[in-house]
């Protein structure tokens, strides 16, 4: 059996197969399919400081080989979080990463200052890429100087693990991952969701109350699985890659192509016990092709 753990700042995972945030609830939801202290991470859903309602309906579209969602980033707010769902995961043994998102400056600080309050959430995945909502989310995660500023005022006051989620929205992916190194991030995931549209033809109106949503599944990979291969190249922090990954190929392609580690997200919701054969398909390829370790996979394409 090869080993399987590797390192993303200080995080120490088990294996490089996690969940992506908004597929896989708080974890607990799908314990009565799996053992989810096998995954090397969870990623929760979207927090902010304050309770969101999120879009109107409908806000869901099925698209060819993917979906769109216009959600909106609908929680309870940090405090609820801490109150009522940590209590319920802070003993599952694993990597519980709370995906943090606001919709100004200040709202992204005061909510990564509570989520750092708990003691068993050792990350946050900085959410400055979010195609769905009108304030923040996805403003900052444009920009190089958006970027920066919103991941400069979270590092002041965030001592654990600093993951920022980057937007594919962009035209050159590597300024935002270079500027966000630079702010102090300790690694980037990549990518968020692809903005698009559904419209249905009889109605002749838009699917989605929003009009545009965010693009996620199988269709997104390439250019999901370029973009990793691109930043990894440009930043020395660690890469976590995620889009369109729905079984252990996928995710030795993405490990190929420079990612320390792989989140599992739109799949979840056809299988919900996908990480698992992926974590044992990633053993079956190292021991097949030689590799002692998955960390020796890292970035080991040849071009």
């Amino acid at each position: 059996m090869a080993e399987l753990n590797v390192k993303i700042g200080n995080l120490e995972l088990k294996n490089p197969v996690m969940t992506a945030s908004g597929t896989f609830g708080y974890g607990i939801e799908y314990a009565d399919f799996m053992d989810i202290s096998c995954l090397g991470g969870i990623f929760v859903k979207g927090t902010t400081i304050q309770p969101r309602e999120g879009n109107p309906y409908p806000r869901l579209a099925e698209t060819p080989a993917g979906m769109l969602n216009a959600v909106g980033l609908q929680n309870k707010g940090a405090d609820y979080f801490a109150e009522h769902i940590y209590p319920q995961i802070k003993d599952i043994d694993t990597n519980m990463i709370v995906n943090v998102s606001g919709s100004s400056i200040d709202t992204y600080v005061a909510c990564a200052e509570r989520i750092a309050e708990l003691e068993k959430i050792p990350a946050i995945e900085l959410n400055i890429s979010c195609p769905n909502v009108k304030q923040g989310g996805m403003a900052f995660g444009v920009t190089c100087a958006g970027a920066s500023e919103v991941v400069r005022a979270v590092r002041k006051v965030y001592p654990k693990t600093l993951i920022v989620k980057l937007s594919p929205n962009v035209t050159d992916i590597t300024e935002i991952a270079r500027a966000v190194e630079a702010e102090g991030a300790d690694a980037v995931s990549l990518i968020n969701t692809m903005l698009g549209m559904a419209i249905d033809a009889e109605k002749r109106r838009p699917v989605l109350s929003t009009i545009t949503g965010g693009l996620s599944g199988p269709c997104v990979k390439p250019v999901a699985l370029r973009m990793v291969w691109q930043t990894s190249k440009a930043v020395r922090i660690p890469v976590i890659g995620l889009g369109g990954i729905s079984n252990w190929k996928d995710a030795v392609e993405f490990l190929l192509a420079g990612a320390t580690a792989i989140q599992i997200g739109t799949y979840n919701f056809i299988d919900p016990t996908v990480s698992l054969r992926v974590i044992q398909g990633l053993d079956d390829y190292c021991e097949r092709h030689g590799f002692a370790s998955v960390r020796e996979v890292i970035g080991a394409l040849e071009v």
